[in-house]
């Protein structure tokens, strides 16, 4: 027997006429022909189906019972069949919200993996987007600035227009006494110049300044949950001229994009919390284009230059313009 070949002889299901052919195997064959010569009853009702048949065979009496037995196909015999699988063409779907992802049933399995397994980057800067807890964070810090000394800040304000005023006495009721503004530490028992509202503010708040060291890691502790706790989930450490931002939350540190926890339905184009708030998830957005409503700018109104108000209701909609002025 030769195992590369599948070899037919004597196929008469539906039209074929007494067929004997030999078909390559671990190769990609194209059944092709004029409408009605066979191919399909070949390819589905003859060489799928016996090696469906001997399949379903070769299994216990209890399995069998939960699997279609196809009929015997009209043929003489097949040699070298393996068992088969049949993907026949259906019909696509004209509505919006089926894909390929979704006709090919693969669509919910993509959902799901990205949510357990993906890992998040900001959409603006490309940097990845993690939340770490307190100890990692000062873990993380004792690693990167041993035996530095460090600001440990709260950022409340990192490139926002306003005067913030209040915010600074708010952060001086709070307990603590230094901020760094825009680069300068200061001190909140001195008079602050005005801010110029059109600008650009960095503001962080003072926590302590520490030595980043293992015998300071109880402190190094407190100080990042305090600024966590004033920042909403970010502390950053500053040492000379490095800056580093921690957070807490699935945000970007740096450009402060949130995108909260990843769930299969931040994945589902048919769900609020995932599908484009421009297109609602269909790919596709309804706008004017107003070279076609106006193709003829040199045209005046009464003269059809509105394309939509032209034809048999074209003095019904100038009836409507005179109406509202």
């Amino acid at each position: 027997m030769n195992n590369n070949k599948l070899k037919i002889r004597g196929a008469r299901q539906h039209n074929l006429k007494n067929l004997d052919i030999d078909i390559p195997k671990n190769k990609l064959v194209v059944i092709s022909g004029l409408s009605g010569s066979g191919k399909s009853t070949l390819a589905f009702d003859t060489i799928y189906a016996e090696g469906q048949r001997r399949y379903v065979e070769s299994l216990s009496a209890y399995a069998r019972q939960f699997l279609e037995m196809m009929d015997k196909p009209d043929v003489d015999s097949i040699e070298g069949l393996s068992p088969a699988i049949s993907i026949q063409q259906k019909t696509t779907s004209k509505n919006p919200r089926s894909t390929v992802g979704t006709t090919t049933e693969i669509y919910d399995y993509l959902r799901l993996l990205y949510a357990r397994v993906g890992i998040p980057h900001c959409p603006s800067c490309s940097r990845r987007i993690s939340n770490q807890s307190v100890e990692t964070i000062c873990d993380s810090v004792l690693k990167d600035f041993d035996g530095k000394k460090v600001l440990v800040l709260a950022p409340i304000i990192q490139r926002k227009k306003g005067t913030y005023e209040k915010l600074f006495e708010q952060i001086k009721k709070d307990g603590y006494s230094r901020i760094r503004l825009n680069g300068q530490i200061t001190s909140l028992d001195e008079e602050i110049p005005p801010l110029d509202r059109q600008k650009w503010h960095w503001i962080e708040i003072v926590v302590d300044r520490i030595t980043a060291a293992k015998a300071e890691k109880s402190r190094l502790f407190e100080a990042i949950q305090n600024a966590l706790a004033a920042a909403k989930g970010q502390v950053m450490i500053a040492a000379e001229k490095e800056n580093k931002i921690f957070s807490q939350n699935n945000a970007c540190p740096h450009c402060g994009v949130t995108i909260g926890e990843l769930e299969p339905r931040t994945f589902s184009f048919n769900s609020p919390f995932g599908s484009c708030k421009a297109c609602n998830g269909l790919g596709v957005k309804m706008e004017f284009d107003f070279d076609l409503v106006i193709p003829d700018k040199t045209k005046s109104i009464l003269d059809g230059a509105i394309v939509p108000w032209s034809g048999r209701f074209s003095s019904f909609r100038r009836q409507e313009l005179r109406a509202v002025g």
